[in-house]
């Protein structure tokens, strides 16, 4: 794969993530859902942390204001280190399978990247209202806002049975975490390293690596 299918990649990605996270935050209310399927709903969230909503304030004596600022700017060299590698792979025209799964990796850290960058200056609030875009009074500053996630697949919504150990009669659901398209892409292309490993880093025969011995 070239570095041109690798930025068509990137930049569709980019476009479906930040055009329905612009429309949830112009069209819904936070906290707003709406069902799709029985088992898909549309959720309107918003993410101040990292993964699953942890905060560093949370686990560290910092405030909140810090701790985002600290995983903001953690995220930018995240994704300055991720281009890098994609960069570096193109160049060494290393397997199709590596180049997708670290494109889709790339495209969508930068998607969540734009959103913790840029959200907090160019949206007002949506508590209690829809959002603005461009607003004349932004919620946040730069380097402060909040990711949007919308996607919510609770295939399973049900109440444990009384008869149960330590849970009975209380609810459960499986899928319960709320994500976007962006963390779709960061876990597709996970999934492609670790499902695909052998053809994303596919070992070297012992005659290739004698010649590399030898060169060396």
């Amino acid at each position: 794969m070239n570095l041109k299918k690798s930025l068509i990649i990137i930049v569709l990605i980019l476009l479906v993530d930040q055009i329905s996270k612009v429309y949830i935050k112009t069209h819904f209310i936070l906290g707003e859902s709406h069902d799709v399927l029985g088992w898909f709903k549309i959720l309107f969230i918003e993410n101040e942390g990292a993964a699953w909503g942890t905060k560093l304030s949370d686990l560290l004596p910092i405030s909140e204001s810090i701790g985002k600022l600290v995983l903001t700017v953690f995220r930018i060299f995240a994704v300055l280190g991720i281009g890098y590698w994609l960069w570096d792979i193109i160049k060494k025209q290393s397997p199709r399978t590596l180049i997708l799964a670290v494109s889709l990796i790339f495209a969508g850290a930068l998607g969540n990247i734009i959103d913790s960058v840029f959200y907090g200056i160019i949206f007002d609030h949506s508590n209690g209202q829809v959002a603005t875009l461009f607003s004349n009074e932004p919620y946040g500053s730069l380097f402060h806002g909040k990711v949007v996630d919308m996607l919510y697949f609770p295939l399973i919504d049900t109440t444990w049975p009384d008869w149960v150990p330590s849970f009975g009669g209380q609810r459960f659901r499986f899928f319960e975490p709320v994500f976007n398209i962006a963390d779709t892409a960061i876990s597709t292309g996970v999934g492609i390293l670790i499902v695909f490993n052998k053809k994303a880093f596919p070992k070297k025969s012992e005659d290739t690596q004698e010649v590399v011995d030898q060169n060396a």
